[in-house]
């Protein structure tokens, strides 16, 4: 099974989610081809209900502790109740533009 598919899977069975997207963006950094370090999810549910976001994140931190732990590098959460979703005029944000960064280049400016 897939990194995107454990995600979602966990998401599902925790969350209940009413709207979900789990974007792989690894090919949008600077990773190997057919990675699956970097993500996007926009998660709707009933759960965030009356819950800031910094509790909606550790909910959803706790359901992917291991995903986290292990391949995910990057993690974009949008995590809306039902309510705040249907008053969005407009998607959630998109993910900002990798700006590199790699250990190879790190190293190549310290030599």
């Amino acid at each position: 099974m897939s990194v995107e598919e454990q995600i979602r899977e966990q998401l599902i069975a925790g969350l209940a989610p009413v709207h979900l997207e789990v974007v792989n963006e690894s090919h949008l950094h600077s990773v190997p081809p057919n990675s699956e370090t970097h993500f996007r999810v926009v998660l709707v549910s009933d759960a965030f209900t009356g819950k800031r976001q910094v509790a909606r994140h550790q909910q959803v931190y706790g359901l992917l502790a291991a995903q986290i732990q292990g391949p995910v590098h990057a993690l974009a959460l949008h995590t809306y109740s039902p309510p705040e979703w249907q008053a969005r005029e407009q998607p959630a944000p998109a993910s900002p533009d990798c700006l590199g960064g790699s250990k190879a280049e790190s190293q190549g400016a310290q030599a």
